[in-house]
C-alpha cells in the first residue's frame, strides 16, 4: 500500500475487489474520516464482500468501464488513489466450476460476471476459425493459434466444446513444443479468457477515468500479470506524463498545449524472490505507479 502514499484522510478507490485483501490493507491505514470504494464484476466477491462492514468501505457490482459511474453513483467526486490488480483472482482459478482453469475438466464459463455475456463454450462453438487463431494470436501470444484453432473447429464438428478439459487436450495436442514449465493450454485459456472479458478493452475505458478522478498527487497503482496489460499501462502512463506531443515544425504556443496529467512514480516493481516463494502467483505481476499532476485537460487515450 506504500504504493498510494495513503493520507489516513483521503478516498480510495480498490477497482478490483477480489475477496478484499487489498482493501483490508487499505481501511487499516485510513483513519476515521477515510473512506475506500471497492469494485468488483464479480457478483461471486460482491457476495463475499458483504462480510466486510466498516462503515468506511462501500463495494460495488461494477466493471473498470463504469469506474466514473460508480463513483458518482457513490457521491465521491474526486479521490487520493486508485488501485487496480489486474487478472483473474485465486478464487475464481481455483473454483472448477468457473472454468479458468485447465487444470480442473469443468463447464467452460470464463466469465468474469456471471450475470451477463457470452461464455467460452459458447464463443468457441460459433466463432469461425479465423476469428478463434486471431483471438489465441492476439490475445495468448501463442504462436501455434492457427493450429490450435483449426483443431477446435474440426473437434466440433463432432460434438460441441463444453469443458476445460476437452479445450485443454486439444490445445496439447496443436502447441507442438512446449516452455519449460509451462502447460501447453495456458496461453490458449489466458487468450480466450481475456477476449470473453474484454478485458484490455475494459482496462482502456478505466485508466482514463481513474486519471480524470484523482486530485493533484493522487496516484494510481496498477498490478499486472501479463506482457498486453502492463505494456498498455506503461503506455498510457507516458503519454499521460508527456502531454501534447505536437511535432515542432508545427506553429503552437506554448500556453495552447496540454501539460502532462501525470508523473511517473519510480521504476516497474517485481515481486522479490521471497514473495514469489510465498505466493507463486506473483512471480508474473508487475506494479506501475504515477501521481497526478496539477494540470488539467483532456485524456490522452
Amino acid at each position: 500500500m506504500t504504493a498510494l502514499h495513503i493520507d489516513p484522510d483521503g478516498a480510495y478507490v480498490d477497482a478490483t475487489f477480489g475477496r478484499g485483501g487489498h482493501s483490508r490493507a487499505l481501511l487499516a491505514r485510513l483513519g476515521p474520516a477515510g473512506r475506500l470504494l471497492a469494485l468488483d464484476r464479480d457478483p461471486e466477491a460482491v457476495d463475499a464482500g458483504r462480510a466486510l462492514v466498516d462503515p468506511r468501505f462501500s463495494l460495488r457490482h461494477a466493471s473498470f468501464s463504469e469506474l466514473g459511474a460508480a463513483l458518482r453513483g457513490a457521491g465521491v467526486q474526486a479521490v487520493d488513489g486508485v488501485l487496480f490488480d489486474l487478472g483473474v483472482s485465486s478464487p475464481q482459478l481455483d473454483t472448477p466450476a468457473r472454468g479458468f482453469s485447465f487444470r480442473h475438466d469443468a463447464p467452460l464459463d470464463m466469465r468474469m460476471d456471471t450475470s451477463r455475456g457470452q461464455t467460452a463454450a459458447e464463443w468457441l462453438n460459433g466463432a469461425d476459425e479465423d476469428e478463434i487463431a486471431r483471438v489465441i494470436r492476439d490475445y495468448g501470444e501463442e504462436r501455434f493459434a492457427k493450429s490450435v484453432a483449426r483443431a477446435i473447429v474440426a473437434a466440433r464438428r463432432d460434438a460441441p466444446i463444453t469443458t476445460t478439459g476437452q479445450l485443454a487436450r486439444l490445445a496439447a495436442q496443436a502447441v507442438r513444443t512446449r516452455e519449460r514449465g509451462q502447460d501447453p493450454a495456458t496461453r490458449t485459456f489466458q487468450a480466450v479468457r481475456i477476449y470473453i472479458n474484454r478485458e484490455l478493452e475494459e482496462l482502456a475505458a478505466a485508466l482514463p477515468q481513474a486519471v480524470d478522478l484523482l486530485r493533484p498527487g493522487g496516484r494510481l497503482a496498477v498490478i499486472s500479470f501479463h506482457s498486453l496489460e502492463d505494456r498498455m499501462v506503461k503506455r498510457f502512463m507516458r503519454a499521460e506524463a508527456q502531454g501534447d506531443d505536437i511535432p515542432a515544425e508545427i506553429p503552437m504556443p506554448h500556453k495552447a498545449l496540454r501539460p502532462g496529467r501525470l508523473r511517473v512514480v519510480g521504476r516497474a516493481q517485481r515481486a522479490s524472490a521471497a514473495e514469489a516463494a510465498a505466493n507463486p502467483r506473483a512471480r508474473s505481476a508487475v506494479l506501475r505507479v504515477a501521481e497526478r499532476t496539477g494540470a488539467a485537460g483532456s485524456t490522452a487515450c
